[in-house]
């Protein structure tokens, strides 16, 4: 492919693992947009919303849309909140596809529940919480998504397959 994938969705939807299998499965670059942010701010995604906000953090993010849409052949892992900005939705999809993968609150929380990284739910790791933020940005993912694909009781290769077949 000669346009990039972006994956978007809720934190723990599924974007990282599901781009390491699709990297592999189309031979394409992938990159994970939080890591590629650490990487480049020397400091952990909690440290930036700590010392900076959150305001900066979505300004690192924005750029990064950016940027990534001159590399192209590039499976895109994004953060959860990317959509919270239009303009990035509208540079994701001048040069891409946007998947949106959906998992419930209950499976997120699975998922993320022993993890330190997620600064939106520092204090709040509970599923009422999660649907709370979930539905605040539901819209938004729906509104942004090309293609969108369901990955609760999916395993990988089935999330991957219908990826392939709607892309």
């Amino acid at each position: 492919m000669s346009n990039n994938i972006f994956l978007i969705g809720f934190m723990g939807s599924g974007k990282s693992t599901i781009g390491r299998f699709l990297q592999k499965e189309l031979n394409m670059e992938l990159v994970e947009m939080d890591a590629r942010i650490v990487e480049e701010q020397g400091m952990s995604i909690n440290d930036i919303f700590a010392e900076k906000g959150e305001d900066y953090f979505r300004d690192l993010e924005s750029r990064l849309v950016l940027d990534l849409n001159n590399e192209g052949n590039t499976i895109v892992s994004c953060g959860g909140g990317v959509v919270i900005r239009l303009e990035n939705v509208e540079n994701m999809k001048k040069n891409g596809k946007i998947v949106f993968l959906s998992a419930t609150p209950d499976t997120i929380y699975e998922r993320v529940k022993n993890s330190t990284e997620r600064p939106i739910l520092n204090g709040h790791m509970n599923v009422e919480y999660i649907a709370g933020l979930m539905e605040k940005r539901r819209a938004l993912y729906e509104n942004a998504a090309d293609i969108r694909i369901e990955t609760d009781g999916k395993t990988r290769d089935e999330i991957c397959k219908e990826i392939i077949d709607k892309l």
